[in-house]
């Protein structure tokens, strides 16, 4: 490990764990010096196909410095295949299941092919027809979707994804399908389809038909025949029922995804990666990255400048990567070069808005919020289109939204996402994405039977100055990991620091929202709740989502399911038998439970 690089214990712990890479005796071969390095290095070269007189090692530098001073990271695959034989960079990948043996096994093994480099993929299954439907080429009777979800699910248990990172799949299911009721309810019981998000994909004339509590058709997608119909608002009501009751499934919101489809003469939007945050046409993928907002403030206030340079090499570091990239299977190579889509976010945002005064649940952070991700739209894009005169612009750029509105080039047909970070926000021990603290204090399970207490530094540094800490009441924070409670610490520092659960839902989505606005992709995002909170609550807030135009909601209640990466009052003092809010070595924030790509 660099000794110059300043990270966590933990970081370390899952740097050596997951990215740095190792020879055939399993031993360790580089330092994350080395690591950003190597993947500098095979980016920066990328220029040369554009121009022969490039200076790629100013490139080099510029990529390595913003990754080794943690101010930006690009997501887990690039940084764990690029410069070696797998060189497969990106990590959302959406795929398309046809109605047929032939369509369903192929989507199955470029799935496995996918999977065992490190990617994620999103999956419509609203092609396949219903269960107890014909099949006439054999005469028999076709099994439904859910039961050929459990096929691909198996499956991506046995990859394993090489032990570097764990397989995930979206399932998504249109709402108007006959077997729609048995996807609603598929993970009632714990255990099933484990590697699996699920999502309904809905649609604005659903949703109408729920608020006038109408019925609609459900339509056998084999003959476009109507099976049968059913009341918009029972079907939601389940969808909130099994929301509540086990986290899934979320919603996304269909027609909401197309409204924004740079590319509609391309082809419709169905479905999105596992987090739902990158909504992609069959066979396309894209490749993200992440700016540290934490190191992007001087004085207690956002340093322009320094965020405008960094989002100019953000972006041509993931354009480059298109390029630098091994495809796994060809017909995704030839979609991802037609659109160029790259996703540039942001994570740390909890810590930044601490550092310049803001609470989370605010007015003044929603409007940080807007004004922080519509400055990183609009310079990703003034780079896109410098890129796209340089090197042109994407191939279906003729008849995409940009050509409509009067673009003359483009080299990206997106440019932002916010991504759920995960394993690269511990590296740069910040919380993930835009979420808020999970907690100010807790127990961090790093490996088999090491635990480790964990303190938020900014409250460290401000309990410190304030003179107001102690090692007790750290561990006394750790206890529920909020300090809404106890009274000796001061008011406007309670209020500065809360956490997910400290918070009324409707905040998670409007911040969700706010940053949507701005956002060509989606934004990956929980809405983390307390256990007490009721079905009707969750209701609330899928309407809420769709109101304030989110192209998905999710909801998590928290012990809603036994296996979780974050546990309140479960870790155990045995001098004192005091129990500590604990977390895994990969929970950064966010989904808490093991389906997300931590």
């Amino acid at each position: 490990m660099a000794e110059n690089l300043e990270v966590s214990l933990n970081a370390k712990k899952v740097l050596k764990k997951r990215y740095l890479l190792k020879n055939e005796y399993g031993e360790i071969v580089e330092t994350a010096e080395e690591m950003f390095k190597r993947v500098s290095e095979s980016i920066a070269k990328v220029d040369l196909l554009y121009d022969r007189k490039a200076d790629i090692k100013k490139t080099e530098e510029e990529f390595y410095q913003a990754m080794s001073n943690l101010e930006f990271l690009p997501n887990s695959p690039t940084l764990m295949n690029a410069g070696t034989p797998i060189n497969q960079l990106s990590a959302c990948f959406v795929l398309p299941v046809g109605d047929s043996m032939e369509g369903i096994f192929d989507a199955l093994k470029y799935m496995a092919i996918i999977h065992k480099s490190g990617g994620g993929v999103g999956f419509s299954f609203s092609k396949l027809r219903p269960k107890g439907d014909v099949v006439k080429s054999t005469k028999g009777i076709a099994s439904g979707p859910v039961s050929f979800m459990q096929i691909f699910d198996i499956a991506t248990e046995v990859i394993k994804q090489g032990g570097r990172r764990r397989g995930a799949n979206m399932g998504i299911l249109n709402v108007d399908h006959p077997d729609i009721l048995e996807f609603i309810r598929a993970k009632e019981n714990e255990g099933v389809l484990t590697n699996f998000n699920l999502s309904v994909a809905v649609t604005d004339k659903f949703m109408q038909l729920v608020e006038n509590d109408g019925e609609y058709n459900l339509v056998n997608p084999r003959n476009e025949e109507i099976v049968t119909s059913l009341g918009a608002r029972e079907v939601f009501d389940l969808m909130v029922k099994m929301a509540w009751k086990c986290g899934e499934p979320g919603i996304v919101f269909l027609d909401e995804l197309n409204r924004n489809n740079p590319t509609p003469e391309v082809g419709k939007i169905e479905v999105t990666n596992p987090c739902g945050e990158q909504p992609l046409l069959p066979y396309e993928s894209c490749n993200l990255g992440s700016i540290n907002m934490f190191k992007m403030v001087k004085n207690n206030a956002i340093d322009w400048k320094k965020l405008k340079y960094t989002i100019k090499t953000a972006i041509h570091f993931l354009d480059n990567v298109i390029d630098a990239n091994n495809f796994p299977i060809s017909l995704i190579e030839a979609e991802t070069r037609n659109n160029r889509k790259i996703g540039l976010g942001i994570m740390g945002f909890a810590e930044m808005l601490i550092m310049c005064g803001i609470p989370y649940n605010s007015n003044k952070a929603l409007d940080v919020a807007e004004e922080i991700m519509g400055f990183i739209s609009k310079e990703a894009r003034k780079i896109s289109v410098e890129h796209g005169r340089l090197r042109g612009s994407f191939p279906n750029f003729k008849g995409s939204i940009w050509d409509k509105k009067g673009y003359s080039v483009m080299r990206n047909a997106t440019t932002t996402t916010i991504a759920p970070t995960g394993t690269i926000s511990i590296i740069t021990n910040v919380t993930s994405g835009i979420e808020p603290l999970f907690a100010v204090s807790f127990v961090r399970d790093i490996m088999e039977g090491e635990k480790l207490i964990e303190v938020n530094t900014l409250f460290e540094d401000i309990a410190k100055k304030r003179g107001f800490y102690s090692k007790d009441l750290m561990m006394e924070i750790a206890r529920s990991g909020s300090i809404q409670h106890i009274d000796k610490i001061p008011e406007d520092i309670r209020r500065l620091f809360v956490t997910a659960h400290d918070i009324n839902p409707k905040w998670h989505v409007m911040m969700q929202a706010a940053f949507q606005k701005h956002i060509d992709n989606a934004v990956a995002k929980t809405v983390n709740l307390k256990t007490d909170i009721t079905p009707a609550d969750v209701a609330e807030i899928f309407r809420l989502a769709y109101k304030l135009k989110c192209k998905g909601i999710t909801v998590y209640r928290y012990g809603s399911k036994k296996k979780q990466v974050l546990y309140v009052n479960t870790i155990s003092n045995n001098k004192s038998d005091k129990r500590y809010i604990s977390a895994n070595s990969e929970y950064s924030g966010g989904c808490p439970t093991i389906t997300c790509p931590h």
